[in-house]
C-alpha cells in the first residue's frame, strides 16, 4: 500500500474557515525525484524535502540537473552558478 501524507490547510474565506486536505502521492513524486542520496527518508515527500533543505540553506535535488545533483552541493550559490552557465536545463 503506497504511503500517503496528508497536508491540512485551513483557509479563511469571508469569515468562514474551510479545511482542505491534500494528499501527497509519494509514488507519483518518486518518478520525478532525482535525489541520489539513498538513505533519505524524505524522497517523494516534497513538502518535507523542501522544508528540510531550506532549514539548511539549500535547495532540494530536483532543482539541479543530474550531474550537479550527484555532487551533493545543493547551495544557493551552486544553483545560481548552474543557471548562469547553462541557462534553463529543465
Amino acid at each position: 500500500m503506497p504511503s500517503a501524507h496528508n497536508i491540512i490547510n485551513i483557509q479563511k474565506t469571508w469569515n468562514k474557515k474551510e479545511v482542505v486536505v491534500r494528499t501527497c502521492d509519494r509514488e507519483k513524486n518518486l518518478k520525478n525525484c532525482n535525489c541520489t542520496y539513498e538513505p533519505c527518508s524524505r524522497k517523494g515527500i516534497c513538502c518535507e524535502c523542501v522544508s528540510y533543505h531550506r532549514s539548511l540553506g539549500q535547495l532540494p535535488a530536483c532543482f539541479f540537473p543530474d550531474d550537479v545533483e550527484k555532487t551533493f552541493d545543493r547551495s544557493y550559490a551552486r544553483f545560481a552558478e548552474t543557471v548562469m552557465s547553462r541557462q534553463a536545463w529543465w
